[in-house]
């Protein structure tokens, strides 16, 4: 079915495949932050992407939410719809974290009464800038009635994730997603949704379990451990076994 390699980036290879409709994503067990400055090895943490990957996008697959996936290959790989994608980073925030708290003065932890939308473009060139709806217009890059069905099918998918999530005893805190067009420029949600693109926090001790881990740099063996000890927490709640 993989036929030949198209692209590499930080987490992931991309392989082409028999039908020019379809690839094949890869999951590499590299994590990064920082924009890719800062990059380490953690051996088998692909193996827990792709699955928590796949596992939600099946689970917003059920609701109705329109996605890239068709279907799990095997334990490092997806088969997906290629997709010509949206070079905006959409991120939805719940609760005053990260970059937010810092922009804003505003103590992290905070809950926010609305939920909060944010574009970044992505540009390595410009260090994927934050814009707002009209310059991602202007940029001819997306039209307003395609921002709002996004804006539509992203409520929709924090409104059915933080409650999931909220049943397994999990905070989202906030998350980042991408979009895509496929061969009839249909939307769709695109990438993955995991705990590299995802602030979870316990419920009740707000231990985080997610990439926040590694941004913030234990020393470096603990840091792996903590990073892959977390995201196998984030598979235990969700009910996968993964590794065995």
């Amino acid at each position: 079915m993989k036929k030949k390699f198209l692209s590499e980036g930080k987490t992931k290879k991309i392989y082409s495949t028999e039908n020019p409709h379809e690839i094949i994503l890869h999951y590499k067990d590299s994590i990064t932050a920082l924009d890719g400055e800062k990059t380490e090895f953690i051996q088998d943490k692909g193996i827990l992407i792709n699955e928590i990957t796949t596992f939600i996008f099946k689970f917003l697959n059920s609701y109705g939410i329109k996605t890239h996936f068709i279907r799990r290959i095997n334990n490092r790989e997806q088969l997906c719809v290629k997709m010509d994608m949206i070079p905006l980073e959409f991120v939805v925030r719940n609760i005053i974290s990260g970059s937010l708290s810092k922009r804003l003065g505003v103590k992290e932890g905070t809950h926010s009464k609305n939920v909060i939308f944010e574009i970044f473009y992505k540009n390595d060139a410009l260090n994927d800038p934050f814009i707002n709806d009209h310059h991602a217009v202007f940029l001819e890059i997306i039209s307003y009635e395609e921002l709002k069905e996004i804006y539509k099918i992203i409520l929709n998918v924090n409104n059915i994730l933080k409650k999931y999530f909220f049943e397994k005893n999990i905070l989202l805190v906030d998350f980042k997603i991408e979009f895509g067009k496929n061969e009839n420029n249909q939307i769709l949600l695109s990438d993955e949704i995991s705990p590299d693109t995802c602030r979870f926090w316990d419920k009740k001790t707000m231990k985080k379990l997610d990439k926040d881990l590694f941004r913030i740099g234990l020393s470096k063996n603990k840091n792996k451990e903590f990073v892959f000890d977390a995201y196998m927490e984030v598979l235990k709640r969700l009910n996968i076994d993964c590794l065995h």
